[in-house]
């Protein structure tokens, strides 16, 4: 389009058309909400808030902190060279080591799949049971129809309208969690002092605050994030735009798990209710919403858990595109079988068994493995003077960069822990 046309026309811009630019402008940072504030950090959120009150709520800031410079160097970097994130890293530290970032991030990929799946499938049938008198329809049919349905949507390319719905869907339950975070402040009687206890040795507790880092601070999402700002062909000029972006994605991240977590404080912990089953967690809806609760809820993880296994789905093949630095063609039938198969995999919990949540929470807490090999690289090329030209990072970003690095490594030692003791 002829930027000139826009000086032409005359008419003033309608309330629609600036809502669109509006929405169109945060197109990365819907994606990025839309991915995190999905069933992976609702049940880390809703278990840690049953569990320890809001004792693990640091974690949770200084994810969503650190996060934000790790969102505005991949940009910045992905704007500079024109190149994507794993393209970038192949080339300056070696296919070998790439592959292995690339191995992490796709089982962090598959083990979400198969843990939100698991979740969906649970919810649902309950609500089932609850609600209606169907009984011929069980977990496994149900994950089947799902996944039959997200594979039917990628197959025909109709996908667009569907994630907007399910993107609806969890704003409505994020909604009802901050309304209901809200009543329970007001109404527990509780003093700011109880919503903080005294951490409890042990507990699973490492692999908990790993899980709530790891889903905040997603490795395989910042590899995206690379792809889409690639893909939204921003520019030099559109930094500002872009930090912007990136600050509006973790600050609503920060205050809708917050929100999560306050809701499960005060409906779950004060009572000493434990969250054992992905049914478990619908009670922290519990006050506001009512005998509501169920069905809202039920809505909402449904929406979250399909929103975010859809761009599961795609990711595995993005990855090899940006590592191949080839267009990222989903109708090559390479990327169509790879989607068919990671899509079959969420199958596995309903059919054999297991425990979903503690699954789900699991698969989060993998994320911090990989994220202080992805930083360290990260902080490496941005400091590149070839590649990076007069964008070099100033020293309070390098500062910034190298306080996430350290964190990140204490991440990583608090999952390892937090995984020895789970399988103990």
């Amino acid at each position: 389009m002829n930027p000139n046309n826009k000086i032409m026309d005359t008419s003033p811009p309608t309330f629609a058309s600036k809502l669109k630019k509006k929405i169109k402008d945060f197109g990365p940072a819907f994606f990025i909400i839309g991915y995190v504030v999905g069933t992976g950090s609702v049940t880390s959120m809703v278990v840690s808030g049953a569990k320890f009150g809001l004792s693990l709520s640091w974690a949770l800031l200084l994810s969503c902190f650190f996060t934000y410079f790790l969102l505005i160097s991949i940009s910045k970097l992905t704007i500079v060279t024109g190149d994507t994130l794993m393209f970038l890293f192949k080339k300056n530290f070696g296919k070998p080591i790439t592959l292995f970032i690339i191995t992490a991030l796709v089982v962090s990929i598959i083990s979400s799949v198969i843990g939100v799946m698991g979740v969906v499938a649970e919810v649902s049938m309950e609500w089932i049971a609850v609600k209606t008198s169907i009984s011929f329809l069980n977990k496994p049919a149900i994950a089947a129809l799902f996944t039959a349905l997200l594979i039917g949507l990628f197959w025909t390319g109709k996908h667009e309208n569907f994630i907007k719905a399910m993107s609806v869907m969890v704003g409505f339950m994020a909604l009802a969690f901050v309304f209901t975070s809200f009543m329970v402040i007001k109404e527990s009687g509780k003093s700011i002092v109880d919503f903080f206890p005294e951490l409890p040795i042990g507990d699973n507790t490492g692999l908990i605050i790993a899980g709530i880092v790891g889903t905040t601070m997603a490795g395989v999402c910042l590899a995206s994030r690379s792809i889409l700002v690639h893909e939204e062909k921003w520019g030099l000029n559109d930094l500002k735009k872009e930090n912007k972006d990136a600050l509006s994605a973790m600050v609503m991240t920060f205050l809708i798990s917050l929100a999560i977590m306050i809701s499960a404080t005060g409906t779950l912990y004060f009572k000493g209710t434990p969250v054992d089953d992905a049914t478990d967690l619908m009670a922290a809806l519990g006050p506001w919403a009512g005998d509501f609760a169920l069905t809202l809820f039920t809505l909402g993880i449904i929406g979250a858990g399909l929103s975010s296994i859809f761009p599961n789905l795609l990711l595995f093949p993005w990855l090899i595109a940006d590592y191949s630095n080839t267009p990222r063609n989903m109708k090559r039938p390479l990327f169509k079988g790879i989607v068919v198969l990671v899509a079959l995999t969420g199958l596995i919990v309903p059919f054999l068994g297991g425990k979903p949540v503690w699954i789900l929470i699991a698969s989060q807490a993998l994320s911090p493995f990989v994220m202080p090999l992805i930083t360290l690289f990260l902080i490496i090329l941005l400091n590149k003077s070839q590649l990076m030209t007069s964008h070099l990072p100033k020293l309070g970003m390098n500062l910034a960069l190298g306080a996430t690095f350290i964190f990140n490594c204490y991440m990583l030692y608090v999952a390892l822990v937090g995984f020895i003791d789970f399988v103990h």
